[in-house]
């Protein structure tokens, strides 16, 4: 006793951070433990959290999901018409990012992104004809998700909209993202001006044709090693996809010289060059990549693998391989970041797109680790993108090897979302993200981080736990 009086004290504190002080006032040490009560401290969620974490058949069930995930290959196969390639897409349908949502509860942008396709279609010839054709329930919407598809932000995709077309050759699922249309006043924004309308309508006529024709000629493109290298030069093919894109962009310039006598020469120039001046082309690839490898996953009886986290400005909401095509959803955050000069957070519209897949996937702001110049435009330091990348690998389920990061030794990224892990811990997914303006036809203010919220992955796990491990 007369020891432990006299030595110096040395305490391993796991209460309030604000009992640390004194006792380091007084010549002491003491660390601080990270650590909080499970779901918040709900008793409830937690004996659900508690009859889920030591299954052995939900241990064994998302080893399975796992190794399909990790076992896909997405190819890009070609470029289509979204009325001919996405099943369930009817004639006067438009597809939405994030969980669905009706026309009257939509946020601005994805509202005003609604509008300027319904006038891109030719349904309406202006954009308050359009709102009383949708507000009349002459035009349908439906997610994204619900057709083996995803779109950035706003996320539509309309019938005459030209598609990726990715295909795990590994099990035969198909995946499906429409083309990015660049910076700035854009429809996943919620712009819908006339010079937004003829660049949709350009992509349409020009731009999808003229990548089909080359694709033709080039032959099935793997994105996985594309994706890989692109991690080992700096993208995170989220937010940053200056990597991807420009080799994406070599691919395609070499196969387009190649049949140069069979297409228009000005069509060719002209696509290149709007693929070239455009940084975040390759995003929409990464996006339907990741979702392709994810839907593989998906289905598997006990799994708590999270195969879906997608935003509509108004609900973040959760999928898990062991509740295939159940919804589990919270209020979307909003996101902290940095804005364009004269806009703060009370222009900011909240988390919006389908884009979070990259996260999902493992990549996006789970492998931020690997591009650390990311943090000049979401925010923060390079040491706070390779410790959001430490923090994910705590609620995963494992790496990815094909996925390395030069960061962690070359490690493999994050993979395969636990939502037990996130409900124990109260670790969030981190997700690296555009800012949209929350009125229509403004678009883009910034970008920054934002972290899914933790009651999706509360209520995922009391569903678990309610339906019983078979």
């Amino acid at each position: 006793m007369n020891n432990f009086l006299t030595s110096k004290t040395q305490v391993i504190n796991i209460g309030l951070a604000s009992f640390s002080p004194p006792i380091r006032s007084h010549g002491g040490t003491s660390v601080d433990l990270e650590w909080r009560p499970p779901a918040e401290g709900n008793s409830a969620s937690g004996l659900a959290l508690a009859q889920l974490m030591s299954d052995g058949k939900i241990n064994a069930a998302n080893q399975v999901a796992l190794e399909r995930y990790q076992a896909a290959q997405p190819i890009l196969v070609g470029v289509g018409v979204a009325r001919e390639e996405l099943k369930g897409l009817g004639p006067r349908m438009l597809l939405h990012s994030g969980p669905p949502i009706a026309w009257e509860n939509m946020c601005g942008p994805q509202k005003g992104a609604v509008l300027g396709a319904i006038v891109f279609e030719g349904w309406a010839s202006t954009l308050l004809e359009a709102e009383s054709l949708v507000a009349h329930g002459e035009v349908k919407l439906d997610a994204c998700n619900h057709h083996s598809a995803v779109g950035p932000m706003a996320g539509i995709i309309s019938p005459s909209m030209p598609v990726w077309i990715i295909e795990n050759t590994t099990h035969g699922n198909r995946s499906y993202c429409n083309m990015n249309e660049g910076l700035g006043k854009v429809l996943r924004f919620g712009a819908n001006g006339p010079e937004v309308i003829e660049r949709l309508v350009w992509m349409r006529e020009v731009l999808g044709p003229t990548v089909k024709s080359i694709l033709q000629h080039l032959g099935p493109v793997a994105l996985g090693p594309l994706i890989a290298q692109a991690l080992h030069m700096g993208d995170e093919v989220h937010n940053r996809n200056a990597a991807a894109s420009g080799l994406f962009f070599k691919k395609l310039t070499l196969a387009g010289l190649e049949i140069l006598a069979k297409l228009d020469a000005r069509k060719l120039k002209d696509t290149l060059a709007f693929i070239a001046a455009n940084d975040h082309f390759f995003l929409n690839l990464s996006m339907a990549a990741c979702k392709v490898m994810l839907e593989a996953a998906d289905g598997v009886e006990n799994s708590t693998m999270v195969t879906v986290m997608a935003r509509n400005g108004v609900d973040f909401g959760i999928q898990i391989s062991g509740l295939k095509g159940r919804w589990f959803t919270a209020p979307a955050p909003f996101v902290e970041g940095l804005f364009f000069s004269g806009y703060s957070q009370l222009d900011a519209a909240r988390d919006l797109g389908d884009s979070a897949i990259t996260e999902t996937a493992g990549v996006g702001g789970f492998s931020m680790a690997a591009s650390p110049a990311i943090v000049q435009f979401v925010g923060g330091t390079p040491a706070d993108a390779l410790a959001n990348t430490r923090r994910m690998l705590q609620i995963t389920l494992g790496q990815n090897s094909a996925f390395t990061l030069p960061a962690l030794n070359f490690g493999g990224c994050p993979a395969g979302i636990d939502v037990r892990k996130v409900v124990d811990s109260s670790i969030l997914p981190v997700i690296n993200t555009g800012i949209a303006h929350k009125l229509a036809g403004i678009g883009q203010i910034g970008a920054g981080i934002t972290h899914a919220p933790l009651s999706c992955f509360v209520k995922a796990v009391e569903a678990l736990a309610l339906k019983g491990v078979n």
